[in-house]
C-alpha cells in the first residue's frame, strides 16, 4: 500500500469487540431467547442513535443502550426487572474482543492508534481498560465530547482535532457499513472488516479495503 497513513482509527463495537458476546448473559436471563434478544437489542441500539441524531435529541450511548434493551424485552414480552437490566448492561461493559486484536495492535505500535466510537465514556473506558491491549492505544475518542453520533461529518472531524492529523492520513477501520460510508464520505481511507460475508450498502461510496478480520489492515502499515 502506497499511502501516507499515520493514524489507524478503530470503531469499537463489532470491530474490536464482539457485540453478540452479550448473548450468553441474555440467555441466562431469558432462556431460549438469548440470540434473538442480542440481535434485536443491537439493531435498536443503532436505530435509536440514528433517530436521536436526526431529531436533535442526543442521549449518551449508555442511555440509548438501556432504552434499546427495554424496547427489546417489551417486544418479546419478557419481564425485565432492575436486576436483569443491570446484569445485561454490565455484559456490554465486558464484551469479548476478537482474538486477533492484541496481535494486530502490537504490529502497528509505530503508528498512532485510536478508538473512535459512538460509545459514551462510561461504557468505553471500563470496556477498553480491562484488556492488556489498552496500553497500545494513544487515544480513545467518544462522540460524547461533541454530542454528535456517527456518521455525521462533525463527529469524524473530532478525530482530526484529537489526533492532529489530516483526513488523508487516517485509515478508519470498522465492521459497520454505515460507519465505513460515513468515514469514506468525510475523506478518510477506510477498511471494512467483513467478518460475516455481508454486502456493502448502496450509498455511493466504497471502502478502500475489505478484509475478513483485522489482520488484513497490516498491509497499510
Amino acid at each position: 500500500m502506497v499511502h501516507s497513513v499515520k493514524a489507524f482509527v478503530f470503531d469499537a463495537y463489532g470491530t474490536l469487540f464482539d457485540v453478540y458476546s452479550v448473548q450468553k448473559a441474555c440467555e441466562e436471563c431469558f432462556s431460549g431467547k438469548g440470540e434473538e434478544i442480542s440481535k434485536i437489542w443491537r439493531q435498536k441500539q443503532l436505530e435509536y442513535s440514528f433517530l436521536r441524531q436526526l431529531m436533535g435529541r442526543y442521549r449518551t450511548f449508555l442511555e440509548v443502550t438501556k432504552d434499546a434493551l427495554r424496547y427489546t424485552c417489551n417486544k418479546l414480552e419478557v419481564p425485565l426487572d432492575d436486576q436483569k437490566e443491570e446484569k445485561l448492561i454490565n455484559a456490554y461493559l465486558r464484551l469479548t474482543p476478537y482474538e486477533e486484536v492484541q496481535q494486530v495492535l502490537k504490529k502497528l505500535e509505530n503508528k498512532t492508534l485510536a478508538i473512535f466510537s459512538n460509545g459514551s465514556r462510561d461504557m468505553l473506558e471500563p470496556l477498553v481498560n480491562q484488556y492488556e491491549f489498552s496500553s497500545l492505544l494513544d487515544c480513545v475518542i467518544s462522540v460524547d465530547d461533541i454530542k454528535q453520533f456517527k456518521p455525521t461529518p462533525a463527529s469524524y472531524a473530532l478525530v482530526l482535532d484529537r489526533l492532529g492529523v489530516n483526513r488523508e492520513e487516517v485509515l478508519f477501520i470498522s465492521s459497520n457499513t454505515w460507519d465505513i460510508s460515513g468515514a469514506k464520505s468525510f475523506g478518510f481511507y477506510t477498511a471494512w472488516i467483513n467478518r460475516t460475508g455481508e454486502i456493502m450498502d448502496e450509498l455511493g461510496v466504497r471502502p478502500d479495503g475489505i478484509y475478513n478480520d483485522l489482520r488484513g489492515i497490516l498491509e497499510w502499515k
